[in-house]
């Protein structure tokens, strides 16, 4: 049987990195005829749209596949319905699995991408199919359920806190000065990307003054308060603001209450709350303030990637092969940490249907009593997931990239 392979949801730089690990693993395996890819995810199942991944069997084009940013099958926002209510649907997908002679069909995705997992196990499992899905993680947000932590992560929030580093030395070179930078960070119901702007921090420089998170509740006056205790102590302070931070009544601040533009999970639209942020800031305490978006930077930027997280991606879209060829089915890969120090983590399987449409949030025993600050058990978690420079190749100063 052959196996096919998809990407879903919002790329990262590991993505690729997973994929990589998919294909060596498929390739590399005499139990599996082809490896194809599906463009475009599960929309490309349905518009029979797979391509042959056996040029991969170059060491060299599977190396530049790993430091490759955004997804490269492509990649949708497609959830699938419920099956009483689109049966035609899985028919169909299954038509196409039966003319390429697909067995084994690999996801690589998030929250919504895990749904589509547990969504085609099951309709195998009531058919009585030999088919077998499984889940391979990947998000920026690390809000995936079960795992101690996802690929892709790992990278951004090793360009988040750079950047905040980086920024702080540059706000505070005039010296008297006072001015304070506004990060506004990707992160909707999970501030796990927001917090990790605390790394930028060390015993010579605290760059990082404050994070606002979605798991606690915003509120201006004491945010305000925070921000002009630090300013009467320094000339310059970075604070990071999540995109969903809310108000005691669980509204986000950053969301359009008129527009009606929606993402393909009919998610609210979310935008705009470091300019809010920058505005109270400015309006309130009289500060020089700026903010800054950091968008889709944050989940491209693979020049800064992690090297753990690259090789953590890789590991993990390996195993996925070595689980479904065992028989493995309705699972999603995932890490078990041993410890922090050393670090240490096990590659192991999770029933994805414990996992799809979740949500992980930070622990309150990462959070300071205030909210707005994380403390050491946040920092001895995440610390080792930015670690590691992989090698990364360039021509005439840029990245090199694969492309399909």
């Amino acid at each position: 049987m052959n196996l096919l392979v998809g990407q879903s949801g919002g790329p990262t730089a590991a993505i690729n990195a997973s994929l990589a690990g998919v294909i060596k693993a498929g390739l590399d395996s005499k139990e599996i005829g082809k490896v194809y890819g599906t463009v475009n995810g599960i929309d490309g199942v349905l518009n029979d749209e797979l391509v042959d991944l056996e040029k991969f069997r170059d060491e060299k084009l599977l190396k530049l596949l790993i430091q490759t940013p955004s997804s490269y099958l492509g990649s949708c926002r497609h959830k699938l319905p419920n099956l009483d209510e689109g049966r035609e649907t899985y028919e169909k997908i299954e038509e196409i699995f039966k003319k390429y002679d697909i067995g084994y069909f690999l996801y690589i995705g998030g929250n919504d991408s895990m749904d589509t997992v547990d969504k085609l196990s099951k309709y195998f499992a009531e058919k009585k199919s030999d088919i077998r899905v499984v889940g391979v993680p990947k998000t920026i947000d690390n809000d995936l359920c079960q795992t101690d932590h996802t690929p892709g992560f790992g990278s951004a929030a090793k360009f988040v806190a750079n950047t905040a580093r980086q920024l702080a030395f540059d706000t505070k070179v005039y010296g008297t000065t006072k001015s304070v930078i506004v990060l506004e960070i990707m992160g909707r119901n999970a501030g796990w990307l927001t917090a990790a702007a605390s790394l930028a921090n060390n015993e010579n420089i605290k760059a990082v003054d404050a994070v606002c998170l979605p798991e606690t509740v915003f509120d201006k006056e004491k945010f305000l308060s925070k921000v002009d205790g630090v300013m009467k102590e320094k000339n310059f302070s970075i604070i990071a603001v999540s995109e969903g931070i809310k108000d005691s009544e669980g509204n986000y601040i950053g969301e359009n209450k008129t527009a009606t533009r929606k993402d393909g999970f009919a998610h609210a639209a979310l935008g705009g709350v470091g300019k809010t942020v920058e505005s109270w800031i400015s309006q309130g305490l009289g500060l020089k303030t700026r903010s800054i978006e950091l968008s889709t930077l944050q989940r491209c930027f693979s020049v800064g990637a992690s090297k753990c997280d690259l090789d953590e991606a890789f590991e993990a879209g390996h195993k996925g092969v070595e689980l479904v060829l065992s028989g493995e089915t309705a699972i999603m890969i995932g890490f078990n940490r041993i410890s922090d120090e050393p670090y240490k983590i096990d590659i192991v399987p999770y029933k994805v249907s414990e996992i799809a449409n979740g949500e992980k949030t930070i622990p309150i025993d990462m959070i300071s009593p205030d909210g707005m600050e994380m403390n050491e058990n946040f920092i001895k978690y995440a610390r080792p997931l930015i670690c590691g420079e992989p090698d990364i190749s360039y021509t005439d100063g840029t990245i090199d990239f694969v492309t399909r």
